[in-house]
């Protein structure tokens, strides 16, 4: 009886997998748990403004428990694993749904983030890629020698390098248009709008949720490149 309960909830899981609306709900889901770890990193790089002492201080307490580090890292790892997973799926099975391209093609009622959403992916994963090399380990880091657990020094080296902040900022800004979308996916995927006026006003709430986020990461290589951060 057991045996025969595991295995209706396996093929559950399956089919929900399989459905375009179970890959969408996956993508919600797993689209909240990043956008969160964004508001988080966010508000822990920010403390840069305060100081190398309480920057560098909070860099230390991230690391005080090893085991819970790496379970948040893999949970962090399983998300984007599945959220990349999931909309490679649904953007072949639209493709397949549609093998003739429009003739004409006519963006109705969709945004310049939606059109994007796609190849603004795989451009924001490698700069994720780069960013760990370079500020995590240390293994990309031009003009400057990296210091192990000086991490106020590592970012304001990195981000004198001009083009690695020109490459930070306009990851950043595709990050935004990525957000801003997902945003609204998710509420859509979690059934919110209920009306066009609440549509418009779901669509603004992301819109500036995105906005805020991207501009507190980017102000921080332009504040190196002007001088304020030293």
């Amino acid at each position: 009886m057991s045996t025969s309960a595991v295995g209706v909830s396996k093929h559950q899981v399956l089919g929900f997998w399989q459905s375009t609306n179970g890959k969408k709900i996956v993508m919600a889901v797993t689209g909240c748990i990043l956008i969160l770890f964004v508001i988080g990193h966010l508000l822990g790089n920010l403390l840069i403004y305060a100081g190398p002492a309480r920057y560098n201080a909070y860099a230390s307490f991230l690391h005080f428990d090893e085991t819970l580090l790496w379970i948040v890292s893999l949970i962090l790892l399983v998300a984007a694993v599945l959220h990349i997973t999931a909309a490679a799926q649904l953007a072949s099975r639209n493709m397949k749904a549609r093998p003739v391209s429009y003739s004409r093609k006519e963006a109705i009622r969709s945004s310049y983030a939606s059109r994007t959403m796609y190849w603004s992916g795989p451009i924001i994963l490698a700069f994720l890629i780069f960013h760990l090399l370079e500020f995590t380990g240390g293994f990309i880091h031009p003009g400057s020698h990296f210091v192990p657990g000086d991490v106020y020094h590592n970012v304001v080296a990195g981000f004198s390098v001009w083009w690695i902040s020109a490459w930070y900022i306009f990851s950043l800004c595709l990050l935004g248009l990525h957000l801003r979308h997902g945003l609204w996916s998710m509420l859509q995927s979690f059934g919110m709008p209920h009306s066009r006026a609440r549509e418009i006003a779901l669509k603004r709430l992301a819109l500036w949720i995105a906005v805020i986020l991207m501009a507190g990461y980017i102000s921080i290589p332009i504040s190196v490149l002007t001088g304020l951060i030293k």
